[in-house]
């Protein structure tokens, strides 16, 4: 079997209203993907950054794969919470981006968007926190259900991923 491996960090997140923001991620693969080693999903700490500043969260990724195939190439998800001054969290964006298919060190910028909900939802969200969320977490990904929302524009996630492959040239795959 061919094999991926993953090393990285979620570096951290610009162009957010939010303070004290947290990044919640996981992976996604298709059916003929196996996880060797490694966590399928993880969660930030909290970093309050100064305006207009970065929030830094550094978050270390290592995952190693398995795969017959090249179809369901691992994608990562992301949503970005803020944390308000009593512990209450509120989401602040979602995202995700394809985990690169070539070897070496890649930096990616990953553009994130949030629900906007009725002209009710966005005033309680304004003055009282929350806001509207997805119900399936899929539809971050897949275009179909995607399309048909209204939503805000989020910051920004920094990712940098290194990428080592082995075996795809026995399969037929040149990388």
């Amino acid at each position: 079997m061919a094999e991926v491996h993953v090393i990285g960090q979620i570096m951290g997140a610009t162009g957010f209203s939010e303070s004290s923001l947290f990044c919640k991620w996981g992976i996604h693969t298709g059916a003929a993907w196996k996880l060797l080693s490694g966590i399928r999903e993880g969660q930030t700490q909290v970093d309050t950054p100064q305006v207009g500043d970065m929030a830094y969260w550094s978050h270390p990724i290592d995952l190693h794969f398995a795969t017959k195939g090249l179809q369901g190439w691992p994608r990562l998800h992301l949503q970005v919470w803020s944390q308000d001054s009593f512990g209450r969290c509120q989401l602040a964006g979602y995202g995700f981006c394809h985990v690169p298919s070539s070897p070496g060190t890649h930096q990616l910028d990953c553009p994130t968007w949030r629900p906007l909900g009725s002209w009710r939802e966005q005033l309680a969200r304004a003055f009282v926190g929350g806001g509207p969320q997805l119900l399936h977490g899929d539809a971050i990904y897949s275009g179909a259900d995607r399309y048909r929302l209204h939503t805000a524009a989020g910051g920004t996630v920094h990712l940098e991923l290194g990428l080592l492959l082995r075996h795809f040239d026995r399969y037929g795959v040149e990388c």
